[in-house]
């Protein structure tokens, strides 16, 4: 019985120092953004929240289009986030359940795809979408990234252990075709993994800096993570603007992460207790 308690004790105590050292990164630019620049270069730091946050992210409301390329990155992260849950889902459902003509192959070439990196297709792409003429409009963003080899890679693992045969077998005789299987079978039980690769999609789409600023060619209109570089001057960073910035980046970020992990853990608890 102690034993199991100092057992019980020990990892509540490494979890506690595992979620601090998760949070000090964020604490650490609540800091730097709510301080002035010399204070940031301070010695020795400032580790407490200082007064300025208001003044540096006003700021940052002065010398960029915020809000504009807020709105921008969000159109963009739930539009490729919305194809992906759908697209990726659909193909990781056929190639788990499903047996036809050269699935193997398919999804072998499908993990060399996965290997390559992601800058070799950068030319190509653009070529491709200057000959559609989408060069700097929402589509540049959202098309791409519509389907990817990571999330078919996942949502097929998952549905091959999570999806019983027995189910799509039963849907097969009451006389369910290929795309109501994958709505009323397929989709139910995937939820959790879709949930996660939701979060991990948009999470990627609103951070990504280096696609945005090749294909959004106009200055008005561009993705929150290349309006904010333009706070970097030539001469030049008040690092403080800059961490504010960040700061004010984020938010969003973590109101996705609540509320998608709040249905991701719900839905790994239901499926635990239907077992």
């Amino acid at each position: 019985m102690r034993t199991e308690r100092v057992r019980e004790v020990t990892s509540h105590v490494v979890l506690m120092l595992g979620v601090l050292v998760s949070l000090f990164p964020f604490y650490w630019m609540l800091v730097m953004a709510s301080n002035t620049t010399p204070d940031i270069f301070a010695y020795p730091p400032k580790l407490l929240i200082g007064s300025h946050l208001w003044e540096n992210m006003g700021n940052v409301l002065d010398n960029i289009d915020f809000f504009g390329a807020m709105l921008l990155t969000l159109f963009a992260s739930l539009g490729v986030t919305v194809l992906v849950l759908f697209f990726d889902s659909l193909a990781a459902f056929a190639f788990a359940k499903y047996e036809f003509p050269g699935r193997n192959l398919l999804f072998g070439i499908l993990l060399v795809t996965f290997m390559i990196p992601s800058q070799l297709a950068l030319v190509p792409q653009f070529v491709t979408l200057a000959e559609f003429g989408w060069i700097g409009s929402l589509k540049a963003l959202i098309i791409p990234g519509a389907a990817n080899a990571f999330g078919i890679f996942w949502m097929r693992q998952y549905a091959k252990g999570a999806i019983p045969d027995e189910l799509i077998s039963a849907a097969k005789v009451d006389g369910a075709g290929f795309f109501r299987q994958y709505l009323t079978v397929g989709l139910p039980v995937l939820r959790p993994g879709l949930a996660f690769l939701g979060i991990f999609t948009f999470i990627n789409v609103w951070n990504d800096y280096l696609w945005p600023l090749i294909v959004m060619t106009d200055p008005n209109r561009l993705t929150l993570q290349v309006a904010l570089q333009q706070l970097n001057g030539v001469y030049g960073t008040d690092y403080s603007m800059v961490m504010a910035g960040a700061l004010m980046s984020v938010i969003p970020l973590i109101g996705v992460f609540i509320i998608g992990g709040r249905h991701f853990i719900a839905d790994i608890a239901a499926g635990a207790m239907k077992f």
